[in-house]
């Protein structure tokens, strides 16, 4: 591993399944491009690539269609530099996840919900699949790299660093990407409630939950189901995932297989 500010590697030609494993020192953009976006990277115009801002190491990135692929890390609005190592894992070595019903049965109910959700008009309309609300202080530890897997499993997401820019109003642009998410995402965990800022994104989900508009995901994080229960009865009524018990990219698969059910 060398230690440099632009780092490449040709993955040569994968298989769709297969997963890019790129092992960070410090936080970096990882991008997995196909060969005409990774020449047009290199050439300094406009691309299109899978993967982001990656905070945490291992990060892994499913290759999504059969061809000749690269890896690309680099410092682009970042500071100092990274080392960096790749390998792809085949996609057949990879441990499958059991089905949903026999992991969480609750989440196969949910699951059925979602056409119901998806007949109303307005749900066509939607511009994202999922708006995630937390507390700022899970951000690092659960909340971004949850964000950007859910990106790296073809959604998208509602997130404020993903959405919000300087001079924003904040309350209307979350006010709209309440309104425009088909889910709402919910990270439960003592901050969250700790926060008024938190309880009125949930007031709002919750508002478009009961009419049907949207359907509400919640994400236990260090946090016990008694504890919800005396903070929010009818939270702790709902199925939920627990960080503690499935990895972030679990989270994501499971997530992506509900809200765009096969």
């Amino acid at each position: 591993m060398i230690t440099v500010q632009f780092i490449q590697s040709d993955l040569g030609n994968r298989n769709r399944g297969d997963v890019l494993e790129v092992t960070l020192s410090n936080g970096a953009n990882v991008r997995l491009l196909d060969s005409s976006n990774f020449q047009s990277y290199r050439n300094g115009r406009q691309h299109r690539y899978h993967g982001g801002l990656a905070t945490k190491s291992p990060v892994r990135i499913p290759i999504p269609s059969s061809g000749h692929w690269y890896a690309v890390v680099d410092m682009q609005g970042l500071r100092g530099s990274t080392r960096a190592s790749f390998r792809v894992i085949p996609g057949s070595a990879l441990r499958p996840l059991p089905p949903i019903e026999q992991r969480n049965p609750g989440l196969a109910a949910i699951a059925e919900n979602v056409a119901l959700v998806n007949q109303n008009e307005d749900a066509q309309n939607k511009a994202y699949d999922v708006f995630i609300s937390h507390a700022s202080e899970d951000k690092d530890e659960i909340v971004r790299p949850l964000a950007i897997a859910l990106q790296e499993q073809g959604l998208s997401v509602w997130y404020d660093e993903f959405e919000l820019r300087i001079g924003d109003s904040l309350r209307q642009r979350i006010d709209a990407g309440i309104s425009k998410s088909r889910f709402g995402i919910v990270v439960l965990s003592e901050q969250f409630f700790a926060k008024g800022w938190t309880q009125y994104e949930l007031d709002g989900l919750v508002t478009m939950s009961v009419s049907g508009r949207q359907i509400l995901l919640p994400l236990w994080h260090k946090i016990s189901k008694e504890r919800v229960i005396d903070v929010s009865p009818s939270l702790a009524d709902k199925v939920a995932l627990q960080t503690s018990e499935y990895e972030i990219e679990e989270i994501a698969a499971e997530i992506a297989a509900i809200v765009h059910p096969t």
